[in-house]
């Protein structure tokens, strides 16, 4: 008896010691500091709309802000009330009729007018009038300059009384900015944000662009944004897997989106495709193509067994009720039902597939036909035609028989198919007698606007030491880039604008959209970036850490709180061994930071420059709030030894 009370009293001394070690390191991390807290562009706004208010603005002394959410510089919001309702037109005068832009707002007394396509560096006069009355009105915006980085057009060419006085977006890849030209070539609209991929006006009219923020290296982010031109966010769609390349808007308002699963047991990227619920932001459907495809089939020159597909378009048709993706490892454009996800046919040269997939392939007639090649921007044509951007990459599967970059060409093709006799005949093609001028081995874009008027965007020229190049921007050195986008009506070029630099997508829009109303008031925040899996759990009593020294400062750590999660940033030669360690409460959380530059796609290679091995390079570590509650202690283990940051985070 009295040796089972000894062993109870030093029981409930142990757990008394440990409760103590817990207040005391509980207590010790209050005088940590709590990490920066960086806000979101969402969060932003709203502390800024606090001083959009129309009080005492009026049409004689109107309320003018320029570039009202910061991250749109061309535009401004002008506010006034009017004693009776009237509506609104507003005028942007541009240098000739086909730059100039009218817009009528809707009837009101409270006005937040959205003012868009200023000219940069000077003072615009913009002209407001009412429906209503014979009231008029000249409001004068100043801008600023462009930024000495943005990217000028070096030629121009228009057919002015066969075009419209829409822009033409783009979205950048090697450098630049998502932007707007005119059909003089002037940049009337531009974010300062990083929107890659994908730009293009939902059904409200709104813009969807990917946000600014990554999920993973080296260009997956963590989502989408909806907003206005002026920069205004009415919602921040984040997904698990994050956002690359392409989505769609479906006619219920859903999005299908390019995305990721990272935590497949394949390691694999950019294989995986989500329905994205538009008023939750929850996934409600989700397709993975390893379970469609053979990974190893119809490989060709950047294949790799990570990125083994390379997805870069998603396209959803609602006369067959199908989904059509592009696949540029594979050379391949595949079908697949929407429901059950089974493939249905598939589109490319069939070298290399297995047996059991030859009868997807369809069987060429007609004349002058080709096969497409690390194709982008599958769709389906209101005709049911297929309409591809044939980047033209190698021309074969059969390394011997590659053609070379300089004898290559990009080309918008369009094919028509028959899936009961499964023929393929090519109706269309442009680019070809362009030869390798317009030879793009990555990225580019074709737009259908109406029958026989479309855009052929090929935009990913790279010239080396003054020669075509089959390798992306950022391979080599000496480059030239080149982006040439052509709009044709009946086979006649009718505009082209070519930029010295590269650039992902076109879209041809225009400056204000029908329907579209700019309504105040915070963005919303939806779906959710998931739990970020731990290397680690361990239970630990108290953390025995090293303060701070020059070794850990030798790393340009820097550590701070999104809204969603906490980002550790620093700099390691290859092979360190690092870790984020979160403790609370007895139990430290790893979470481990890969120093590479794994190839997660054709634009990423794990190859050290001498001056990378000898420095290392600049890694991210994301740790996602999504089941984590209260705060933590942030500590840092670089090989074996762990640093106590003296910073709190709290979740």
């Amino acid at each position: 008896m009295q040796k089972k009370k000894i062993i109870t009293i030093s029981i409930i001394i142990l757990f008394a010691g440990l409760l103590l070690g817990v207040i005391y390191l509980d207590q010790h991390n209050l005088n940590h500091d709590p990490v920066e807290t960086v806000l979101s562009l969402v969060e932003e706004q709203s502390q800024k709309e606090s001083n959009f208010t129309s009080a005492g603005a009026t049409i004689e002394n109107p309320k003018v802000i320029v570039n009202p959410y910061e991250i749109s510089p061309l535009t401004a919001l002008v506010i006034f009330e009017t004693e009776e309702e009237v509506t609104p037109i507003v005028t942007i005068p541009g240098k000739d009729n086909l730059t100039t832009f009218t817009h009528t707002f809707e009837k009101n007394t409270i006005h937040y007018l959205p003012i868009y396509g200023l000219y940069a560096d000077q003072e615009n006069h913009i002209q407001l009038s009412f429906q209503e009355n014979d009231t008029k009105k000249v409001i004068n915006i100043q801008t600023e300059a462009l930024p000495e980085d943005m990217i000028l057009p070096t030629s121009v060419y228009k057919v002015e009384d066969k075009i419209n006085n829409d822009l033409y977006f783009y979205t950048p890849s090697s450098q630049g900015y998502t932007c707007a030209y005119d059909v003089n070539g002037d940049v009337r609209w531009y974010l300062t944000i990083n929107a890659l991929w994908k730009i293009d006006r939902l059904q409200n009219g709104h813009l969807l662009v990917s946000t600014e923020r990554l999920i993973n290296s080296p260009y997956y982010m963590t989502g989408l944004y909806e907003m206005d031109l002026l920069g205004k966010i009415y919602t921040e769609f984040s997904l698990e897997g994050g956002y690359h390349h392409d989505y769609y808007e479906m006619e219920n308002g859903n999005i299908l989106v390019s995305s990721d699963d990272f935590n497949n047991d394949y390691g694999t990227v950019e294989d995986y495709i989500v329905e994205l619920d538009r008023a939750t932001g929850k996934i409600i459907k989700r397709w993975d193509l390893k379970d469609i495809l053979p990974m190893e089939d119809g490989q060709s020159e950047n294949w790799s067994s990570y990125d083994w597909f390379h997805n870069n378009s998603v396209w959803y048709d609602a006369n067959t009720n199908s989904i059509t993706l592009s696949g540029r490892h594979q050379d391949a454009v595949i079908n697949i039902d929407y429901e059950t996800g089974n493939l249905k046919w598939i589109i490319g040269d069939p070298t290399n597939w297995s047996e059991e997939y030859q009868t997807y392939f369809f069987t060429p007639i007609g004349e002058n036909f080709e096969w497409q090649w690390s194709q982008h921007a599958a769709m389906i044509t209101p005709e049911g035609y297929i309409f591809i951007l044939d980047n033209g990459n190698n021309k074969s599967k059969i390394k011997e028989e590659y053609v070379p970059a300089n004898e290559s060409y990009t080309r918008g093709v369009m094919y028509k198919i028959d899936t009961e006799k499964m023929t393929i005949e090519q109706v269309w093609e442009y680019g070809k007698e362009r030869g390798s001028d317009f030879y793009s081995p990555y990225i580019s874009d074709v737009d259908y606007l109406e029958v026989n008027h479309y855009i052929v965007h090929s935009g990913g020229i790279v010239y080396v030491d003054g020669q075509n190049s089959n390798q992306p921007a950022g391979f080599s050195e000496n480059t030239t880039l080149k982006s040439d986008t052509v709009e044709l009506l009946n086979d006649e070029i009718i505009f082209e604008l070519v930029l010295p630099t590269n650039n992902y997508r076109v879209e041809k829009m225009s400056l204000y959209a029908e329907g579209e109303t700019f309504v105040l008031g915070k963005g919303e925040k939806l779906g959710t970036l998931g739990t970020t899996d731990t290397d680690k759990i361990s239970f630990t009593p108290w953390v025995s850490a090293t303060m701070i020294d020059e070794n850990y400062q030798n790393h340009n750590i820097n550590i701070t709180k999104e809204i969603d999660r906490l980002v550790v940033t620093g700099r390691f030669k290859r092979d360190t061994d690092v870790n984020v360690i979160l403790y609370s409460s007895l139990f430290s959380r790893y979470y481990n930071i890969r120093v590479s530059k794994r190839p997660y796609t054709a634009l990423c290679v794990d190859i050290f420059t001498e001056e990378e091995n000898e420095n290392g390079i600049v890694v991210t570590k994301y740790i996602n709030e999504e089941g984590l509650h209260g705060s933590y202690s942030i500590y840092l283990e670089i090989d074996g030894t762990i640093y106590n940051t003296e910073q709190t985070v709290t979740f």
